[in-house]
């Protein structure tokens, strides 16, 4: 009786399962909306630190990040991570507090203090909830203004980044970058991803003080907080942090000359089963008027889980999992990349298809329907991405980077969708060109170099390291 009562009941769930899919289709999904700047008050104090407010959401936390125009582009000869170690030490206390204080009073907040440094910016971040607001600027500008640089904490610190640095080194999608990034920045610490241990070695509290003193200070800062928060408060508390600060050197970021050299590398993995290829050059960056452009031709090529290289050499031949491409944005400088982990045995046959999706972009346009569909895929992303206080300070932060206007912001959409099909060949022809990449390869060389030389052959003959 159960048995019978159990076929009837799947009947029933599967009969209407098919009706209503008959029935009904899901309609069409709307076109994103154009990105609207919350409104922001900016603050400068006296000695060129500038504040940027922005109320935003109903939930009753604030997001703080206090930017300064100190990161690893500032890296001298001998300096690679030398920034990294400065956060580092910069966590473990001010001259007032020690690292376990300012921890249990951030978490007394609902938050934490975190400290990161990228190509371009040195980070303290915090969420609090948002009655803390000024009592945690008051902190996060402490730990900035007045680090104590404990020597006591510094070998541990170096051991675990010469720890780091062998750990990332023994993947072969950083070996790849490691190369790839100083072929196209030859003369750039872009071009200088991974420290040594030779080099951390020489680091000393001496060095990390002098870099602090010739980056950091009020003109290269700036403190953002969005969410809910009291704005008197809060322009009251960083005044009083920060108002005494020392003006310290204005921006600098040193321009890059990308490189296209063409040039090809084969890091030997001996026995490895897949093959992590990069393959690439340069390309502009978000200032030029191609970039918008570019960013939806990338989509369509390499960038998006739909686009055609992915669906050839994932989908269609098997040779990876998971390939991508991307559009990196310097300074005045920009790179497109094809990234992929490869089947060993179909190394060659994998840059012959990405060439081939690349040549057959550079001759036809893709189709109206294409083209909407990813254009659709890269508004819906960036506004959601704009959908959080962290999400709009990232934002508000690239357009401090990068010297854009606002507008840059509130147009995004609009320009996403002015981009046309002949516009994505215009690109391909434009920008990504095969003759002109530079190609790193980490795998068994024996069984990869013979089908990379014969790939290579389709193109021009580099040379071979």
């Amino acid at each position: 009786m159960k048995k019978l009562a159990y076929i009837f009941i799947t009947f029933l769930i599967v009969s209407f399962s098919s009706r209503a899919q008959e029935k009904e289709v899901p309609p069409k999904g709307s076109e994103p909306k154009g990105f609207t700047l919350p409104e922001k008050e900016v603050v400068t104090l006296d000695n060129g630190l500038n504040l940027v407010m922005v109320p935003y959401g109903a939930i009753p936390k604030a997001t703080i990040t206090i930017m300064v125009k100190a990161g690893n582009i500032h890296e001298k000869e001998d300096e690679t991570w030398l920034p990294d170690l400065l956060a580092d030490l910069m966590k473990e206390g001010s001259t007032s507090m020690d690292a376990e204080e300012i921890a249990n009073r951030m978490a007394g907040m609902g938050g934490d203090l975190n400290v990161s440094v990228g190509p371009h910016n040195t980070n303290l971040n915090s969420s609090v909830l948002y009655e803390f607001a000024p009592d945690a600027i008051g902190i996060m500008a402490d730990v900035l203004m007045n680090p104590s640089f404990p020597e006591s904490e510094l070998e541990r610190l170096k051991n675990d980044m010469k720890r780091n640095i062998n750990l990332q080194l023994s993947r072969p999608q950083s070996q790849a970058r490691k190369d790839f990034f100083a072929k196209i920045y030859p003369d750039h610490p872009y071009g200088n991803l991974f420290s040594t241990e030779e080099i951390v070695d020489g680091f000393t509290v001496d060095a990390i003080k002098k870099f602090y003193d010739e980056n950091y200070g009020a003109k290269r800062t700036t403190v953002y907080v969005a969410g809910k928060f009291d704005r008197k408060s809060v322009e009251k508390a960083v005044r009083d942090a920060f108002a005494a600060w020392r003006e310290g050197p204005e921006d600098n970021y040193p321009t890059a000359k990308a490189v296209a050299s063409g040039d090809l590398a084969i890091i030997d993995r001996a026995g490895a089963p897949q093959s992590t290829i990069m393959y690439g050059l340069p390309v502009v960056d978000p200032s030029d008027k191609d970039y918008i452009p570019l960013m939806v031709t990338n989509s369509i090529l390499g960038g998006s889980f739909g686009s055609r290289i992915t669906s050839n050499i994932r989908e269609d031949k098997g040779y990876t999992y998971s390939p991508r491409s991307r559009v990196e944005t310097n300074y005045k400088s920009g790179v497109w990349y094809e990234f992929a982990d490869v089947t060993t045995a179909y190394t060659g046959a994998s840059l012959e298809e990405i060439k081939k999706e690349i040549v057959r972009l550079q001759n036809e346009p893709p189709s109206k329907e294409e083209l909407e569909g990813i254009q659709n895929y890269e508004a819906g992303v960036f506004v959601l991405r704009n959908s959080t206080p962290g999400g709009i300070i990232g934002q508000l932060s690239f357009l401090e980077i990068h010297d854009l206007p606002e507008s840059d912001l509130q147009n995004r959409v609009q320009r996403i969708y002015e981009v046309t099909p002949e516009m994505v060949q215009e690109m391909t022809q434009k920008y990504i060109t095969p003759d002109h990449m530079t190609l790193v390869v980490v795998g068994d060389k024996k069984v990869i170099e013979k089908q990379i030389e014969d790939f290579q052959k389709q193109v021009k003959s580099p040379n071979v390291e």
